[in-house]
């Protein structure tokens, strides 16, 4: 079933994928490539509408293997992800309703080519550098837009982290793994998550991780339960900083 898609042109060569506000997805046009980063839950060809933008050769990545991410890959002929997400990202295209989905229009699912940090995607004049965050996922990942100091990062960093799924970490790893890109605050200026609208200060990564670390000293007691469909979890509020821009005001990281 299509669904509305809301497309932002937030610069020259990049445009926001906003679904129905269900997820987000990205198109960077480089001089020789374009990428697409997410392809959200599959209600509208995003072939298509890369089309419409550009003729140029197209490289798919999915920043982590949940079904809002990753359903609209059908679009397309081979896609990127990092393949410690591989087996979830599978479990969900074997999923009797979206199998049904794609039986009655034809769809297949193209095959997942693996893609981790360290690697490089030049798309000619931009840099997509991979660098891996597992928390979220066993199998999250960022990409920095070198040239243009842009962090796309998925689910992996944003204002409503959910860290209560099966094969989530305890949040003492989960800040070790932060800690590790922590860096990458000197390297962009803004970030673009997988839920976003716009532009989000790149503090957030940092105040993200103060949210975690008050979850592994206990400074717990003032968490609201948070009911989503696996049950009732917590979440814990974490505090933006003063004069920055955001995308969203409220930010908590959930929890079990």
């Amino acid at each position: 079933m299509e669904k509305e898609l809301f497309i932002k042109q937030l610069k020259p060569f990049l445009y926001l994928l906003d679904e129905a506000h269900e997820a987000t997805g990205y198109i960077v046009v480089g001089d020789e490539r374009v990428c697409v980063i997410d392809t959200m839950n599959g209600y509208n060809d995003l072939h298509k509408v890369v089309r419409e933008i550009t003729d140029k050769p197209i490289v798919v990545v999915n920043t982590h293997g949940h079904p809002d991410h990753i359903f609209g890959n059908v679009y397309f002929d081979e896609v990127y992800m990092n393949p410690k997400d591989f087996e979830m990202a599978s479990s969900f295209f074997y999923e009797p309703e979206f199998v049904k989905i794609c039986n009655e229009k034809g769809f297949s699912v193209p095959p997942l080519k693996p893609i981790k940090g360290g690697d490089v995607i030049d798309l000619g004049g931009k840099t997509l550098e991979v660098y891996d965050l597992p928390g979220h996922t066993p199998g999250g990942i960022l990409l920095l837009l070198k040239e243009d100091r842009i962090l796309f990062t998925g689910d992996s960093v944003n204002h409503h982290l959910w860290m209560q799924l099966d094969g989530c970490p305890e949040m003492n790893e989960y800040v070790k793994a932060i800690d590790k890109i922590m860096f990458l605050e000197k390297e962009a200026d803004v970030i673009l998550h997988g839920h976003a609208t716009g532009f989000d200060d790149i503090s957030l990564l940092r105040c993200m991780r103060r949210g975690a670390v008050e979850i592994c000293n206990g400074k717990t007691e003032n968490d609201q339960p948070y009911n989503w469909f696996g049950g009732v979890a917590k979440q814990h509020p974490f505090k933006l900083e003063d004069g920055k821009e955001y995308d969203q005001t409220v930010s908590v990281i959930c929890y079990r």
